[in-house]
């Protein structure tokens, strides 16, 4: 692929670029869980491991990008240059013992390159989502001397992550990886008290939380090889405890209607101050069997300390640990047969269990999902159309809490291109 391709790479990243950057302002959750802490956090898997059950720290492949474990980077190959793009549509039914809602919520995810700095050594450069906060609960009551009143309780924002990573194999089969991570964003989280009798103050508090900061996390990959072509992949990753600093602000207002006049007076203001949020330890671990351009089978665990994380200084009362397990395969019938597209494509599957870090009185709210989907190559490309979708059920109707029956679908663009190849004639 020559100059074109290069140029249409160069268009289709600005065109990109900026649509995720605006869905990184736009949450993509309707989640009344997305109340607490920072929301409900994003996957680490990108789209090709999206449909094997997320599990990716293990997985090397040269011709996808997989930002979960940075060591990973080394197994692009020396003249690959890959782009690649991501969409995500989330369908839920959130029930409870007296109410039932469907939503809809469709946004750009990611985007992401990497390629070869040196025979030894490769980059990779992004911007994803961290987290999203998108609610509205309203809750109706009574008291025996007010009368009838109702709670709003609404928010909105998303903590976007930005990474630079690079990976070196410092001796065969072995590699290790960095991200420098840069996280940003806005999350608000508001209330408002209205009452059903005239005569009484309706509340309202406005909260906002932005935060800016880098974090590092690190990763290894060692290879095993086996006869036949084979390979056994041993991954490990890890965070130590980032503080990342904040700036909140809370305001708290009271106003009522007495005809035609408007009464209103402020009870509470804090104007944006600095603080910071520390979040947990990061530890996971993953095992990878494959037979190259055969199959691959992938199983990761992965673990957060959040019931130690601090926010203004504080525990949270909201948080525990979250820990998850994943186990997803793919396999290719035969990547380069010249008589069927079906044999060249990828199908894959995979599970996800998941212990959320969100508690409520001790009840912690669970999480799990099937997915399946396929890794189109495109004619005549190393390029790839990576299509999944997940089917899962986080939460339950017990305990007067929220019980959410999902479906997400996936949709990422792999582009590959040649970049750094010496032509003798052009």
């Amino acid at each position: 692929m020559g100059r074109y391709s290069r140029v249409s790479f160069l268009i289709v990243g600005l065109l990109i670029f900026p649509a995720v950057l605006f869905a990184q302002f736009n949450n993509n959750t309707s989640s009344p869980y997305s109340r607490y802490g920072l929301g409900d956090l994003h996957s680490y898997s990108f789209g090709r491991t999206t449909a094997m059950g997320g599990a990716s720290l293990a997985s090397r492949n040269n011709l996808q990008i997989n930002s979960s474990n940075p060591a990973s980077y080394t197994a692009i190959d020396s003249l690959n240059f890959l782009f690649e793009f991501g969409l995500q549509g989330n369908f839920s039914t959130y029930k409870t013992n007296e109410s039932k809602l469907k939503t809809n919520d469709i946004n750009f995810n990611y985007f992401s390159m990497a390629f070869r700095i040196t025979d030894w050594m490769a980059t990779s450069i992004g911007l994803q989502p961290y987290s999203d906060v998108g609610y509205q609960v309203l809750v109706n009551d009574t008291h025996e001397n007010i009368g009838d009143f109702q709670n709003n309780y609404y928010g909105t924002g998303t903590i976007s992550k930005a990474y630079i990573g690079v990976a070196v194999e410092p001796v065969k089969n072995i590699s290790v990886g960095m991200n420098v991570n840069y996280l940003f964003g806005n999350l608000s989280r508001n209330s408002e008290l209205a009452f059903a009798g005239a005569g009484f103050y309706a509340v309202q508090r406005y909260s906002t939380l932005r935060m800016r900061d880098f974090s590092v996390d690190f990763g290894l990959q060692a290879t095993l090889p086996l006869k036949d072509n084979k390979e056994l992949i041993f991954a490990a990753v890890f965070a130590n405890q980032p503080e990342y600093t904040t700036l909140y602000s809370d305001i708290i207002l009271k106003n009522t209607y007495y005809g035609t006049s408007y009464d209103q007076d402020t009870l509470f203001h804090q104007e944006e101050t600095k603080s910071s949020i520390q979040f947990p330890y990061t530890l996971g671990g993953g095992i990878s069997f494959r037979k190259k351009d055969v199959y691959e089978i992938n199983f990761d665990y992965f673990h957060q300390n959040w019931s130690q994380s601090t926010f203004f200084g504080e525990e949270s009362t909201f948080l525990t640990d979250l820990n998850k397990f994943a186990i997803g395969a793919e396999w290719i019938p035969d990547k380069y047969s010249i008589r069927s597209a079906l044999n060249r494509i990828a199908y894959r599957a995979g599970f996800r269990y998941e212990q959320t870090y969100h508690s409520f009185d001790g009840y912690q709210i669970n999480d799990f999902g099937i997915s399946f989907g396929v890794g189109v190559p495109l004619y005549h490309s190393a390029s790839t159309i990576n299509i999944g979708a997940e089917i899962g059920r986080r939460g339950t109707k017990d305990n007067n809490l929220v019980l959410q029956n999902y479906a997400k679908v996936n949709l990422s663009v792999n582009l590959h291109d040649l970049w750094f190849m010496q032509r003798k004639i052009d």
